[in-house]
Order: structure tokens, then C-alpha cells, then sequence
């Protein structure tokens, strides 16, 4: 189907009535691309964020617009994400290793955004979100490894 046409070439230039049959067929081509790219993409967007975008008619500026309105959405979300690895606390309304594994997902959501939590910081951030009656645990802990491990961690508190 060549949907991709549009999306890997620039726009063709203005067919004339000396344009060979190839580049007549090119631009029609890359027409039809641009045609469906736009409608693929538009469905696949939420009406409330498509209402934000004005009328763009080429698909590969379309994405591109994507790109650049949505680089400070991933800027605060991993703002937000480092807020929550920092503060979130342990209450006991689960699991000590759902606990853990929240905390996991967060540094893995963090990844994907480009940020890298190491193994030992990850750690030390679980250790001070535990109440202080882990207090022993903790001082424990620092004092016999010098090299943290999540999943070392992970099975000593459960």
C-alpha cells in the first residue's frame, strides 16, 4: 500500500504538463500516501489532543508536530515520576514486595524516558521509604553490603 511513502519523502514537486509519466505517478503516489498517513493518524490520536493541532496537511510535518508538542509532556511526566521514586512511602495497605515492584515499575518508566536509576540508588530509595520501625533493617543493611541489590533486597524484606 506504500503508506510509508509519505512518510520517508519529502513532498514531490508540482506536476507540470512536461513531468515525465514517472514522477506524474510518483506524486500521485506519494498523494494517496500522504492521504492515508494523515487519516491513520488522526484516528489513532484523541480528539481532545487533535483539537490542539492545527490543520496540517502533510503527514511527515504532522509527526513531526507530534514530536515537538508532546517533548514537554515526557519532560514533566519524568519530573513527576522522580517526585513519586523520591517521596512515595510505605504504609502497609500492600505488600512489601508490591511495595518494591512499584517502585521498579517507576524507575522502569524513568528508563523509557530516558533517565537511568541505578540498582543502588533505586535501593536507597526503597530504604528511606520504609516507616522507622525498619529503622534496624536499615542500619543493618548499609553497614554488610556494599554493593545494593534490588532483588537481594527485595527477598530479605519478605
Amino acid at each position: 500500500m506504500d503508506l510509508d511513502l509519505a512518510l520517508l519523502n519529502d513532498k514531490p514537486a508540482v506536476i507540470t504538463d512536461t513531468s515525465s509519466a514517472d514522477k506524474k505517478y510518483f506524486h500521485k503516489a506519494w498523494e494517496r500516501s500522504n492521504r492515508l498517513s494523515l487519516m491513520f493518524l488522526q484516528m489513532t490520536i484523541a480528539n481532545n489532543i487533535k483539537s490542539t493541532f492545527s490543520q496540517i496537511e502533510n503527514a511527515r510535518e504532522y509527526l513531526k508536530f507530534v514530536e515537538e508538542s508532546f517533548c514537554s509532556v515526557d519532560k514533566s511526566l519524568a519530573g513527576t515520576l522522580m517526585d513519586e521514586l523520591m517521596t512515595i512511602k510505605f504504609d502497609g495497605s500492600c505488600s512489601m514486595q508490591n511495595h518494591i515492584i512499584e517502585m521498579t515499575n517507576i524507575a522502569a518508566r524513568l528508563q523509557t524516558l530516558g533517565i537511568k536509576v541505578d540498582d543502588s540508588f533505586l535501593v536507597q530509595f526503597i530504604l528511606n521509604s520504609l516507616p522507622p520501625e525498619y529503622g534496624p533493617f536499615q542500619i543493618n543493611y548499609n553497614t554488610i553490603k556494599d554493593k545494593w541489590n534490588v532483588s537481594e533486597l527485595s527477598s530479605m524484606l519478605t
